[in-house]
């Protein structure tokens, strides 16, 4: 649930640029990324995989925190803004699709799965 709050279009979301943060959302897993390229039009974004490591000391807990570095050789994804105004990756659907947030990164794993 909490992703799909995270995802959700904002009325004042920030235009995405080259190096900013940003967090892909999955069913309750996020994870940090940068922005590496944003396409002429604005509504395409590549994003790469940052560097997530744990600087808490809570073990298996939902409260978690990390420290982020960009990581040139991060696996990259796709997503393009769609028409209800969700970033979705590329070749998903608009509903059901991997979402992702412009503006921050954040990671999290879900230790209940």
């Amino acid at each position: 649930m909490i992703n799909q709050i995270l995802s959700a279009p904002k009325l004042n979301a920030p235009t995405p640029t080259v190096g900013m943060g940003a967090t892909v959302c999955m069913f309750s897993d996020r994870h940090a990324m940068t922005i590496i390229e944003v396409s002429a039009s604005g509504k395409r974004v590549v994003v790469q995989e940052d560097t997530a490591t744990r600087t808490d000391t809570n073990g298996m807990s939902d409260s978690q925190q990390y420290s982020y570095v960009p990581n040139p050789e991060g696996s990259t994804q796709t997503f393009t803004l769609r028409k209800n105004g969700r970033w979705v990756r590329e070749s998903e659907t608009m509903r059901g699709g991997t979402c992702l947030a412009i503006g921050y990164r954040q990671k999290y794993h879900d230790f209940s799965f």
